[in-house]
């Protein structure tokens, strides 16, 4: 079947029929949105969690924390973080069964729970997880073998069926082609009992606040970007894809859809951030 291709002066704005994907506002072929992510993502790897700081206020890492305890991480378990190259929310889990696992040693050998204890860290952009890994080295962190570095795709893992206990992804579903698709590939992976969770930039429902919180996304953020990072185009891109991502009930919807029970939802901060968690049973 012949696809009909228009070209507009924005060179970002692609149009296939058929086809199409978004990129920010923008829209573009499905296939050509992957590497563009993957080249913003390669763009901003070395000053990541430094511009997550610096747009968030720092607050970032108080969600993360809430991910973690929502997770309830155990030792021994096997947990696989999606789109976590830099590695941040997975040293959060790993401190965490490291924490446990002190408590218990009075009772166990050291390295009973640190062996049978896997991190996968998975990330498509080699860039981020490079960055991960050096973090990791800097902190004595994974060198048991507890951290496993995997460059892959969300929307088709290596992992097989009923593999893990636990599936993390935080601020990175927004970014993939096919969200359904990840979300049938956590479902899979997963073993009965374990527990999706999603942290994920969200909608602002008060009108006040919104008003606010769309100046400073869309007239500080790439302003900081450029100034910081020299790149405003991939901070904008961020942005915006921000307001393109579903809202709460309908990505809660789609996690439904996936297969999990249980789905639920809280917003943070008014719904600037919100964690999606469902259960497989």
């Amino acid at each position: 079947m012949a696809l009909a291709l228009t070209l507009n002066m924005d060179p970002w704005m692609i149009v296939v029929d058929g086809g199409n994907d978004n990129w920010g506002f923008k829209e573009v072929r499905e296939e050509e949105k992957s590497q563009m992510v993957n080249n913003v993502f390669s763009s901003v790897a070395s000053n990541y969690d430094l511009m997550n700081d610096l747009m968030s206020g720092g607050l970032h890492r108080l969600w993360k924390e809430r991910l973690v305890s929502k997770l309830n991480p155990f030792p021994g378990m096997k947990h696989l973080d999606v789109a976590g190259g830099t590695g941040d929310v997975a040293f959060r889990i790993l401190e965490s069964i490291n924490s446990v696992s002190y408590r218990a040693r009075k009772d166990m050998l050291d390295d009973t729970l640190q062996e049978e204890t896997q991190i996968y860290v998975c990330d498509i952009n080699p860039n981020m997880l490079n960055v991960g890994k050096k973090r990791a080295q800097e902190r004595g962190l994974g060198e048991d073998g507890s951290l496993v570095w995997v460059q892959g795709d969300a929307e088709a893992l290596t992992f097989e069926d009923d593999s893990v206990d636990g599936y993390t992804i935080a601020f990175g579903i927004r970014n993939v082609t096919h969200i359904e698709k990840v979300l049938a590939e956590a479902y899979r992976i997963l073993k009965k009992g374990g527990r999706f969770l999603c942290l994920e930039l969200s909608h602002v429902e008060v009108p006040v606040f919104k008003q606010l919180y769309d100046y400073y996304s869309f007239s500080v953020i790439p302003a900081v970007g450029e100034l910081v990072a020299g790149d405003r185009e991939s901070y904008q891109y961020l942005v915006e894809s921000i307001r393109r991502f579903p809202s709460q009930e309908m990505f809660a919807s789609m996690i439904a859809d996936a297969g999990f029970q249980k789905v639920e939802y809280e917003n943070l901060v008014g719904g600037v951030v919100a964690i999606h968690s469902g259960l497989k049973i």
